[in-house]
């Protein structure tokens, strides 16, 4: 791999569970409606998120993406045949501190130690990124949390990709850009990032002009990967 400087990982699906919340409602005494329908809720409450993301990119009609979280949720909601404001109160409440998946504390910690700066470049608002990043104790590890809200459009706009060269002063060829999404690995790939799809589903590869570099099950190997293991 050409020489690496900068790592910046997608937050939601790739750093952070974004089927954590609706599981943990799921596991919860009394929930036994909920329980038998949540991956399908889940599924379509993420589905709906990004595709509104795209939706308003194009449209040029931009709101936070808290906004767009719950439009996503209201319509999982409703074609699962769920009316309990209850329910989609708390769904809400722990989206804000979803946890990280279980490699990622170590994986970022090695590449700080390994002299490498880090940052999320998410969809995400601010006080989203926060909350998340500090309920899983990965403030310390991370250089900077990027959101889109600076630049008012979600990605794959190069407009989103532009600000990991802003802050860092460095050149696409100098960083790696991990995603969980193919779309968005494509469209880093697409604007001259170095990238990693961490495909943890085995999804087929998505028919877009840009081509991840790389793929990879889980987030373990990212320190190998930039030659530091």
């Amino acid at each position: 791999m050409r020489d690496i400087k900068v790592c910046v990982f997608d937050a939601y699906g790739t750093l952070f569970d974004v089927n954590a919340a609706a599981r943990a409602v799921a596991q919860q005494p009394g929930q036994e409606t909920f329980a038998a329908v949540w991956p399908q809720v889940s599924a379509n409450w993420r589905t709906k998120q990004l595709q509104y993301t795209w939706l308003r990119a194009v449209t040029g009609d931009y709101c936070g993406f808290w906004q767009v979280t719950q439009d996503g949720l209201d319509w999982a909601l409703e074609a699962a045949r769920l009316d309990d404001p209850e329910l989609r109160e708390t769904l809400l409440g722990l989206y804000w501190t979803l946890a990280a998946y279980p490699e990622v504390p170590a994986m970022l910690g090695a590449l700080k130690s390994g002299g490498l700066e880090t940052a999320i470049l998410s969809n995400g608002s601010p006080a989203m990124l926060k909350g998340a990043v500090e309920s899983a104790g990965i403030t310390e590890t991370l250089d900077a949390v990027l959101s889109v809200d600076d630049v008012g459009i979600f990605k794959p706009s190069s407009r989103v990709y532009d600000m990991v060269g802003a802050r860092f002063g460095c050149a696409p060829s100098e960083v790696l850009f991990v995603s969980s999404n193919g779309w968005d690995a494509a469209g880093a790939a697409a604007y001259g990032f170095e990238t990693l799809w961490v495909n943890r589903s085995g999804e087929p590869m998505d028919r877009l002009p840009g081509r991840p570099a790389r793929t990879a099950p889980d987030l373990t190997l990212v320190p190998q990967i930039v030659g530091l293991q």
